[in-house]
């Protein structure tokens, strides 16, 4: 029997098993138990956040033997074939490859026919924003007055492409990006099913890798288990991703706090040795810089952020170094850094320059600071690098 990836062998069967889009499913199976079921719907949202996967439970639940029902069955032949894929019911389409008019109008002629064996006909029409603006025009009529037997589902993750005869002619729901904590939190059940022990670093780690993406969050933790079993540790996710290690991300941050310019390009060297993705060091750095910004901003912000007692007290710590102001600038750096990446000139020069830029950045100076030290000719407010200096050249 050939092996099963981890985000097909746990893709949700019920709306129940959907993460963190409750918004999304209690209104669907509301519609359903009230019978409110409309003949369109948008599903909108990032990659790997169950768009499809919803529109299939709906099919089923709409489908199914002992339906209209919020909680199909899964077993009988309506169902199971819409899971396999196999069902003339449903029917799959990729607006990516099918854009033209033509694909649209032979839609339209097969909206006619009344469902084979269930008691809708339900069309998925995903990346439903790469349709051609004739394509759109052909679906607007079917769209607007379609039987009473047909639902149209369609799903993208750029709704701002989508025409507003379209949006207006369908009920439109936006799936939200899923959280670190949520994501870690699935991770830890999948794993538990599979019989794995991974440390909460190692979940919390993939978690924040897979940017609210289930999807890519199954196939991550997918990977990682073939590289290191059963058994998963932090430091086996770094390995086996390729990613950049916390405590790189915090040295160089001390760097440049310190103005030590040689400690920064010392660690970008480090960097380098270690075969560590240019891409994702200025990524990580990036997180780390807002981390920074948001406890420095305001600490109580800082539980959302699903970070560890550990990882806190060393944020904390850090953005101690720094004004907010002097957040910014860094960020604003790096964003510098991430288009100067994509220029053709040679990554490690870029990124040591970047970070000399970095650690011999002057600090912010607080306006009631400076007014404070004008108010005290002596400098002995403790500015004395900034006004002392010119104190001591007009004695």
């Amino acid at each position: 029997m050939s092996y099963l990836v981890f985000a097909r062998k746990y893709r949700p069967m019920l709306f129940e098993d959907v993460v963190a889009q409750e918004h999304v499913t209690t209104t669907l199976q509301n519609a359903i138990r009230n019978e409110r079921v409309a003949s369109g719907y948008l599903f909108c949202g990032p990659r790997g956040t169950g768009k499809t996967t919803t529109a299939r439970i709906l099919a089923k639940a709409l489908n199914c033997s002992e339906g209209p029902t919020p909680t199909p069955c899964g077993k009988c032949s309506s169902c199971t074939e819409i899971t396999s894929g196999s069902s003339l019911d449903v029917l799959e389409i990729d607006a990516a490859s099918n854009t033209g008019v033509d694909d649209i109008r032979s839609l339209r002629e097969n909206v006619r026919y009344l469902p084979a064996s269930g008691q809708k006909r339900i069309y998925i029409i995903d990346e439903i924003h790469r349709l051609s603006a004739a394509a759109f025009d052909a679906l607007l009529k079917t769209l607007e007055e379609p039987p009473p037997h047909v639902i149209f589902i369609f799903a993208t993750t750029e709704p701002t492409k989508v025409p507003e005869t379209i949006l207006s002619r369908t009920q439109r729901f936006d799936f939200k990006r899923v959280s670190a904590i949520d994501l870690a939190r699935h991770l830890g059940n999948i794993a538990e099913k599979e019989k794995m022990v991974v440390e909460a670093g190692a979940l919390k780690t993939v978690a924040r890798k897979a940017d609210g993406s289930v999807r890519d969050a199954l196939s991550l933790l997918d990977q990682i288990a073939a590289y290191a079993g059963e058994k998963i540790t932090e430091a086996d996710v770094i390995a086996a991703l390729g990613l950049v290690d916390s405590q790189l991300l915090f040295d160089f941050t001390a760097a440049i706090a310190a103005r030590d310019s040689k400690a920064a390009l010392g660690l970008i060297d480090t960097a380098f040795q270690a075969g560590v993705d240019v891409n994702d060091f200025v990524g990580e750095l990036m997180e780390h810089f807002r981390l920074l910004m948001v406890l420095k901003a305001d600490p109580e912000l800082a539980s959302p952020l699903g970070l560890t007692g550990d990882d806190m007290a060393r944020l904390t710590e850090q953005a101690g170094y720094f004004q907010i102001g002097d957040i910014i600038r860094l960020m604003k750096m790096g964003a510098d850094l991430n288009y100067d990446l994509k220029s053709g000139l040679d990554h490690r020069l870029v990124l040591e320059v970047a970070a000399v830029k970095m650690a011999e950045m002057e600090a912010t100076v607080r306006l009631q600071e400076i007014l404070t030290a004008l108010k005290d000719p002596t400098g002995t407010n403790g500015r004395g690098d900034l006004f002392g200096q010119s104190e001591k050249k007009k004695g």
